[in-house]
């Protein structure tokens, strides 16, 4: 690893927060690692006037601002759309590894990339299939028990759909720059990104791959099962000779 026992920065995805990190935090920090799990403007408890006009860059220079007191580069760790800002950080500053857990697609991998006009607005948790924040089962989260579902609905909130056009509009990254080493980690059941969009990730930042059995979007944060695998398996991937 770049910097044993780097601190390890937890970036949460779209209309979500830190909240989601409690079993990562739990297991990462078991394993000696001093984690951070900051919450990106207008989500949690961070604060936002303007929430609608908020875009990628924005998280990007959150993830900046909790590690600006580091006094080593850090290992970031981010999740969905997380993962996407965790990459897009890793290409402007020093990084000991970034670790990508199902990453919102980079820009040059869209297949079709919108033509949209960018809108500014403000959206919740039903966009992703969260209809219900009272129910201990939840159709997107298919292997979650109700403890793990219940951490996953406290965890969610408002997000910005300027943020979210941006994202498929494209978002430009040149692979070349990025400044650590890069893990994408796909989930079997992940019917959001699916392992093969990550593999390709993978392959477009010369990054190496992990594929999670049986884990789903959410369950490569939330799923304990999973997570007793895969933690493991990312450790060792931090571990092993760059």
């Amino acid at each position: 690893m770049n910097s044993p026992r780097a601190p390890v920065v937890l970036v949460h995805g779209a209309a979500n927060s830190s909240g989601v990190w409690k079993f990562w935090r739990e297991r990462l920090q078991g394993r000696g690692y001093r984690t951070l799990a900051p919450d990106l403007r207008g989500h949690g408890q961070a604060p936002c006037p303007d929430l609608a006009r908020v875009g990628m860059a924005d998280y990007v220079e959150d993830i900046a601002g909790a590690t600006v007191s580091l006094s080593t580069a850090p290992i970031v760790l981010g999740w969905s759309m997380g993962g996407l800002a965790a990459l897009m950080y890793g290409l402007t500053h020093p990084v000991a590894a970034v670790i990508a857990l199902g990453p919102s697609t980079p820009g040059p991998l869209l297949a079709s990339p919108s033509t949209a006009p960018l809108a500014p607005s403000v959206f919740g948790p039903e966009v992703y299939g969260i209809t219900d924040r009272r129910a201990l089962t939840q159709p997107t989260m298919p292997d979650l028990d109700e403890e793990e579902v219940a951490v996953a609905l406290a965890s969610v909130g408002p997000e910005s759909s300027l943020a979210r056009q941006e994202r498929q509009r494209g978002i430009f990254m040149d692979p070349q720059h990025m400044r650590g080493r890069v893990l994408i980690v796909a989930g079997e059941r992940d019917d959001v990104i699916a392992p093969s969009a990550c593999a390709r990730t993978a392959r477009f930042f010369g990054g190496d791959y992990l594929e999670c059995p049986l884990a789903s979007h959410w369950g490569l944060v939330l799923n304990r099962r999973a997570l007793d695998t895969m933690v493991p398996d990312v450790l060792r991937w931090l571990d092993a000779p760059a």
